[in-house]
């Protein structure tokens, strides 16, 4: 039948799906051992809250579904291309994947202070947190340094000179 020949109030409009954190083309999908288990916990909420949706009704519960079942799919897809990395097995004297990095400013706005931050997978990412994605320009800046190694970073518009003060796994 004619989608002219349905009424308005039965048109549903294509269920928006947000894309999860972004992992450029050809990246491996590194996660630390907790950000596995974070994104199988993730999975299992959804499943439950798919499962709850199924046995309800109403107008709503169609394009519900079709959202959890999208945002299940795109899980999925991180869950089986994830390849964990544990920052314990990590070289202890330079900054890799996983590390908990201490830095000053050496130059810019925020020069002399000092930030703290951990690298991890792009699904674990939280600035809130103190924690940056690998795939990030300051960790990739970063990666391989060693305590009392000197970087630049372009941040905030312009280059930055950083100093790393310490690393922790």
């Amino acid at each position: 039948m004619s989608r002219g020949f349905v009424k308005e109030e039965d048109q549903e409009e294509a269920p928006f799906i947000p894309a999860r954190s972004v992992l450029p083309p050809g990246e491996i999908n590194y996660v630390t051992p907790i950000g596995y288990d974070n994104l199988k916990k993730e999975k299992e909420e959804l499943d439950n809250s798919i499962v709850n949706l199924e046995l309800e009704e109403g107008k709503e519960r169609r394009h519900t579904l079709a959202i959890l079942n999208g945002k299940l799919n795109l899980l999925n897809d991180r869950i089986s291309s994830a390849r964990i990395l544990d920052p314990k097995a990590q070289a202890k004297n330079e900054i890799r994947f996983g590390a908990l990095i201490s830095f000053k400013f050496l130059t810019g706005d925020q020069k002399g202070s000092v930030k703290e931050f951990q690298i991890v997978g792009v699904d674990e990412a939280n600035i809130k947190e103190n924690k940056i994605a690998f795939v990030a320009p300051l960790a990739k800046a970063l990666t391989g340094k060693k305590v009392d190694e000197k970087t630049e970073v372009f941040m905030a518009g312009k280059m930055q000179e950083l100093e790393i003060l310490s690393i922790k796994y």
